[in-house]
């Protein structure tokens, strides 16, 4: 691996537990969650508007297929650009992203969409930062290898419980806020535990996020019933 490479090595390898299916497309696969990009990024240059960020350059409405005299689809586009320091050095890339405005639902309905600058955004973002490695065993292709999604998951899962660099395991942090939880004597106090867990939740997987809710949701069932 040359020097070139440091960097990408380092990022490239995405949680299976932070991807989702594409959907809406003609073609099918897997993307990363774009907050889970956003933690990567911070944890690999430091705080966003410190070591890292972005600018949006170009916003734009651009027409699409005709849907009917006079009316045409409608595309939201947005040029990102990132920047990053790295070594000493500050590095930038930009990219594209786009996102359906306005036009017909399959039943024929108009439709706008609210949030499509957002999703414009978010898309210019990450692909932005896949140019420089973030979720490259993805834009790889590797992903379409189950072997290779399996590994990395067993490779994860070892990491987790192992702790990494002196920190405790996901599935220990789990048990030490349903721990809280059980030991809440109030409605307020287990709402405070939640609240004050809110960043271990926000780098979790899915199922995990689900057991905690799910120990939050019958422990405030108990107090409640208990008042």
């Amino acid at each position: 691996m040359t020097e070139n490479l440091t960097l990408w090595k380092q990022v490239e390898k995405t949680d299976p537990a932070h991807t989702k299916p594409i959907t809406g497309k003609a073609y099918k696969g897997n993307s990363p969650k774009p907050h889970y990009i956003v933690l990567k990024a911070t944890e690999a240059f430091g705080p966003c508007g410190i070591g890292w960020g972005f600018e949006i350059v170009e916003e734009k409405l651009l027409d699409g297929a005709l849907l009917a005299p006079g009316f045409y689809e409608r595309i939201h586009m947005a040029r990102v650009r990132v920047w990053y320091e790295w070594n000493g050095k500050r590095g930038t890339v930009e990219h594209v992203g786009q996102t359906v405005f306005s036009g017909r639902r399959r039943d024929g309905t108009p439709f706008t969409d609210e949030d499509a600058p957002k999703k414009s955004v978010t898309d210019g973002l990450i692909k932005a930062l896949s140019m420089i490695g973030f979720a490259g065993d993805i834009f790889l292709g590797r992903y379409d290898d189950s072997k290779y999604v399996n590994d990395l998951k067993r490779e994860i899962a070892d990491e987790q419980d192992n702790g990494s660099q002196g920190k405790p395991s996901i599935a220990k942090t789990v048990a030490a806020i349903k721990e809280e939880f059980t030991k809440a004597k109030t409605v307020d106090g287990l709402k405070a535990a939640y609240k004050a867990n809110q960043a271990s939740l926000d780098v979790m997987a899915e199922a995990q996020i689900d057991e905690v809710r799910t120990a939050y949701t019958e422990r405030l069932h108990e107090l409640r019933e208990a008042a």
